[in-house]
């Protein structure tokens, strides 16, 4: 996994890649639903985790969205990239965009998941309120052409808090 400072608005932006094994295919011989949802609280945790910083102490409270919208055969290696779109006092929400390797491929998923930052019992806790600073990392990741689509999810994350409070 990488991690750089992205230049349109100073926040970090996670990369994950995996080969889809055939432990995770379905009886079609593409990703099952159930091993999407591993591959993005994995990816969504660790780009939560480096939003918040060091201090992280988190949990999931809910998967606010997740969509497959291309079948990913076993054998394929895919991305996702993470980011941080919204922030409250002892939460934050990312927003994951998965694509295939391949150059001019269709984007396979996309996902907004809610971690909430706890307190040695349990509890909600406040976290800072500035994104944490950019560390050393690997390159940039590679952008598709129209570049990942973190405002539209932010506006998509916004509507699906309003809601379900």
């Amino acid at each position: 996994m990488g991690f750089a400072r992205m230049s349109d608005s100073g926040r970090i932006e996670t990369l994950t890649h995996r080969l889809i094994l055939p432990r995770d295919a379905n009886h079609y011989g593409t990703l099952y639903a159930g091993s999407l949802l591993t591959l993005a609280l994995e990816a969504g945790y660790a780009t939560a985790y480096r939003a918040v910083g060091i201090e992280a102490n988190l949990v999931l409270k809910r998967v606010l969205d997740l969509r497959c919208d291309v079948p990913v055969p076993v054998g394929c290696v895919v991305q996702i990239r993470g980011r941080e779109v919204h922030r409250a006092r002892a939460q934050v929400v990312v927003a994951l965009h998965g694509s295939p390797i391949t150059p001019g491929a269709r984007p396979w998923m996309d996902g907004l998941m809610q971690f909430v930052q706890v307190d040695g019992q349990g509890r909600p806790t406040p976290i800072g309120t500035e994104p944490a600073p950019a560390g050393t990392g690997s390159d940039p990741p590679q952008r598709d052409p129209a570049g990942p689509p973190w405002d539209r999810l932010r506006q998509r994350a916004l509507r699906a808090l309003a809601i379900r409070r």
